[in-house]
């Protein structure tokens, strides 16, 4: 016995419904394209290094270049000395906190401020041979949407020693 409201032509012969298996398919192939480009780090967040070298030292920023508004990440800055470094100070670009929270500087730096809208952070000397490894734990504002320049500058002793050119995009 079939139940009320139950047609054998729509309902079990599937008569006219022939084309919702592939509209079926097809909305799951979109849901699994875009879990695949995720795993592909299209939409971002998996960090990457960029590292640059003089003969006074070596700086490494370890961060992502795609995030999503809304998520918390961290940048690690690695200076290494190749001699004595007084005086250091990284200066950064004002796309590093424009539409960003800062939740916290780990060491944090002998001061902070800002010049010409940078972002200057003067740290303690780095002895010779030695790597100091700075912390900045970030979150992205859910309506900060676009490209922002992040360089960043290593000085010591008011000259400039390194420069690393990066951008960051900011996914929906």
């Amino acid at each position: 016995m079939i139940p009320d409201g139950i047609s054998v032509k729509s309902h079990i012969d599937l008569t006219g419904r022939q084309n919702e298996v592939w509209i079926r398919r097809a909305v799951l192939a979109v849901i699994a394209l875009i879990a695949g480009l995720a795993l592909l780090n299209v939409f971002g967040q998996r960090p990457g290094t960029d590292t640059v070298t003089s003969d006074a030292a070596t700086l490494s920023v370890y961060a992502p270049d795609h995030v999503r508004g809304g998520l918390l990440f961290t940048t690690r800055f690695s200076l290494e000395a190749r001699r004595t470094l007084k005086s250091p100070t990284l200066i950064l670009d004002p796309g590093w906190v424009e539409g960003m929270q800062v939740n916290s500087i780990t060491p944090e730096p002998r001061s902070e401020s800002s010049t010409a809208g940078n972002i200057v952070l003067r740290l303690d000397n780095i002895a010779a041979g030695t790597k100091a490894v700075y912390f900045i734990e970030f979150q992205v504002n859910p309506t900060n949407i676009g490209r922002r320049s992040q360089n960043v500058q290593l000085t010591a002793a008011g000259q400039r020693a390194l420069t690393i050119d990066r951008d960051i995009t900011i996914l929906p």
